[in-house]
């Protein structure tokens, strides 16, 4: 349910209180039996609040020490690039991090200010360019919880293929870092702060990712039409790089808000009425949004800049899922003539189908092939670094894709660079991104998508996470026969953690929540939204069934 207060300016009583939340990171001793208090990583890494004693000095000392612990095991003796972004929590966090870094010897790369996910990713490739084992191999550290509210920290590991690190990694990682917190942190080591910044390196994260940019966007297309762009940081780590951006390309960009506050003072509030740097959320985007006719496009990116949001004048913020199909099919349909031929098509299960329509109406009908994975950005970093994935993109809006010559540009999420291309396909086209999805609706059909969660114990969520296809004995979903009952991704048959039903015009899919007493269900139709309703409706049933209660 939306609260009344959604998309409207927070109040005073809105905002962290960030000295009571630095405090609590430096005072709250983590209890290791407690499940909410332990370290654990999800997709993106671990994530939580100091005033949860869930992300605490212990939590970030013990896991820089696994991560240590972890490079050496696999022989990664290269540098570490270490990015963060403006959340109260990630500069103590930082802090934290080097001082443990350097006391195990490692050679820490960082760049005073900010630096996106996707600035840390290209400074690990390029580090590791002609290299694919052995001595000298560079990985990442980026101190971010994304698009989480102003009272949250994270923490992220990105191994030397510049993405994030697989469950095995992350596992292996937590695993230890509890174990570390367990014994009192006695095997940590560390150094004071003013020991460990003067052997830390500096590097430019901002110089190198900007001066790159040329070889993954066409700028001239950008420029050459005037694109007038209105970019919103949303008080997140890209602030400093679209002011590079516009003065080193020369492109008429503004930085619609430049502000850097922990409180986020200045946001609209998002659909339960918190705080939320998310760049999909037209709450969220509110008042970027209301400031759409200033501009040929307006822009915005979380707190890490790994997700964007694309708004225009004609349609206002684009759903996802919708700039997704339109941006494969631009770069797919003829933009990008340089990559190979059987370059592929990366998409989340949880992804629209639109994106399966785009993709086989391509090269005259016949067709590009589209991989269908798992949840998790991850499934795209072995194609996004050997070239046979073009595109990668997941429904949460995140995305990366390929330099224009073919070869690998990011593999973790890049929000700035899906910002960019929205200007270059209105630079190259004429036509708006949202403009593109009309026509695509056109032709394919206008399909209802809808995310909701549904009530589920911890119990049940392990269940569903290891649910089998056989446990599902329904046959037909709102009217239509079922054609598929997935627990395995169909692009490279790894377990989805879940389940996916599908018709020959709908589907579901079931997830547990990592965080929260709920089971989220991400459903679609090209029948209406009366029709996804009914899907909705019966997928909970269909999912009772299956969990046998």
């Amino acid at each position: 349910m939306v609260d009344p207060r959604a998309g409207t300016p927070a109040t005073d009583a809105d905002l962290v209180d960030v000295p009571q939340l630095v405090t609590a990171y430096f005072t709250r001793t983590p209890d290791p039996d407690d499940p909410d208090q332990q370290v654990v990583f999800g997709t993106s890494g671990h994530r939580g609040s100091s005033l949860r004693t869930a992300f605490n000095e212990a939590h970030i000392v013990a896991t820089t020490q696994a991560i240590c612990d972890y490079r050496m095991g696999q022989g990664y003796d290269g540098p570490l690039f270490l990015g963060r972004d403006t959340h109260a929590l990630s500069e103590p966090a930082y802090v934290s991090a080097v001082e443990v870094l350097i006391a195990n010897d490692v050679t820490v790369m960082l760049q005073g200010g900010y630096q996106p996910t996707p600035a840390v990713s290209l400074a690990i490739l390029t580090a590791n360019e002609g290299r694919t084992s052995g001595s000298g191999l560079a990985d990442g550290i980026v101190v971010t919880p994304s698009h989480n509210p102003p009272a949250d920290g994270g923490f992220k590991y990105n191994p030397p293929h510049g993405g994030p690190a697989d469950s095995a990694a992350t596992s292996w990682i937590a695993d230890r870092a509890n174990e570390l917190i367990r014994s009192g942190l006695s095997a940590v080591k560390r150094v004071p702060w003013t020991r460990a910044r003067g052997q830390a390196h500096d590097y430019d994260f901002l110089g190198g990712y900007v001066d790159a940019l040329p070889s993954v966007v066409d700028l001239d297309a950008i420029r050459g039409a005037g694109v007038r762009i209105g970019a919103d940081p949303l008080g997140g780590a890209s602030v400093h790089y679209w002011a590079r951006i516009a003065e080193q390309h020369r492109l008429d960009l503004t930085v619609v808000n430049p502000a850097v506050d922990p409180t986020w003072r200045f946001m609209t509030l998002d659909w339960d009425a918190k705080i939320r740097m998310d760049c999909s959320s037209p709450y969220a985007m509110s008042s970027l949004i209301a400031r759409r006719d200033e501009f040929d496009l307006c822009t915005g990116n979380d707190a890490d800049a790994d997700r964007h949001g694309i708004v225009t004048p004609d349609a206002g913020l684009m759903n996802p899922n919708h700039f997704l199909a339109v941006a494969i099919g631009y770069l797919f349909g003829g933009a990008r003539p340089e990559w190979p031929a059987t370059a592929q098509i990366g998409k989340t299960l949880v992804s629209s189908s639109m994106i399966d329509r785009v993709a086989a109406s391509l090269d005259g009908g016949a067709g590009k092939p589209l991989v269908e994975v798992p949840v998790g950005f991850k499934w795209f970093v072995p194609g996004l670094i050997d070239g046979s994935f073009g595109f990668g993109g997941e429904e949460s809006a995140g995305a990366s894709f390929l330099r224009r010559d073919g070869s690998v540009w990011t593999t973790d999420k890049d929000g700035l660079l899906l910002a960019l291309l929205a200007s270059e396909i209105l630079g190259a086209t004429g036509e708006t991104p949202s403009q593109h999805y009309a026509d695509l609706v056109a032709r394919h059909g206008r399909p209802a998508y809808e995310r909701v969660d549904a009530p589920a114990s911890r119990e049940e969520k392990a269940a569903l996470a290891k649910l089998s296809a056989d446990a599902v004995t329904a046959t037909s979903l709102a009217g239509e026969e079922i054609t598929a009952k997935l627990t395995e991704a169909p692009g490279n048959g790894a377990a989805i953690g879940g389940l996916k039903v599908t018709t020959e015009s709908a589907w579901f899919a079931a997830r547990p929540s990592g965080t929260e007493d709920v089971y989220k269900i991400y459903a679609e139709s090209f029948r209406g939204p009366e029709h996804l309703a009914q899907v909705q409706e019966e997928a909970r049933s269909v999912v009772a069934a299956a969990l046998g209660s």
